[in-house]
């Protein structure tokens, strides 16, 4: 895998994981149902960890990812809609927008794991992150079909 292709992979994996956490805090102290406010609290701790963990090791490699300038972009990802599910104050559209973020988040994540030419710990680090991403997929989806 070329340079460039790495830093568009891992600058992926860096704005969704930024996303996430953004999204997972904002949603709890927006939530009215405790449930909710606890699982997205484990979900926002857990992307701002990975995030480090992941940061730590582009410093080790010496990778630069460069930080999005475009907010659109950000926006358009993940958690689009959450504000005005919250706002409906359904538990259902709450959770169909985190889903759909979580959806995203599947997806870079198995982006990375296909590449080629990653390096050995990186990629380790990413194929463990990615069983928690999962986890967390499958965790909201479940709380949105017992919602319905």
């Amino acid at each position: 895998m070329e340079a460039n292709e790495t830093q568009a992979l891992l600058k992926e994996i860096v704005q969704t994981l930024k996303d996430g956490e953004k999204g997972y805090s904002e949603a709890l102290t927006d939530v009215e149902d405790q449930d909710l406010k606890e699982v997205f609290k484990k979900y926002a701790v857990q992307r701002d960890g990975y995030l480090t963990e992941i940061e730590d090791q582009l410093h080790q490699l010496n990778i630069k990812v460069e930080e999005e300038s475009s907010v659109t972009g950000t926006l358009h990802r993940v958690f689009i809609n959450l504000k005005s599910a919250i706002t409906s104050k359904s538990r259902e559209s709450i959770l169909n927008e985190c889903e759909r973020g979580e959806d995203y988040a599947v997806k870079a994540y198995q982006t990375a794991l296909k590449a080629e030419g990653l390096p050995g710990q990186l990629k380790s680090i990413i194929e463990k992150q990615y069983q928690g991403i999962q986890q967390g997929h499958d965790e909201i989806k479940a709380l949105r079909n017992a919602s319905k």
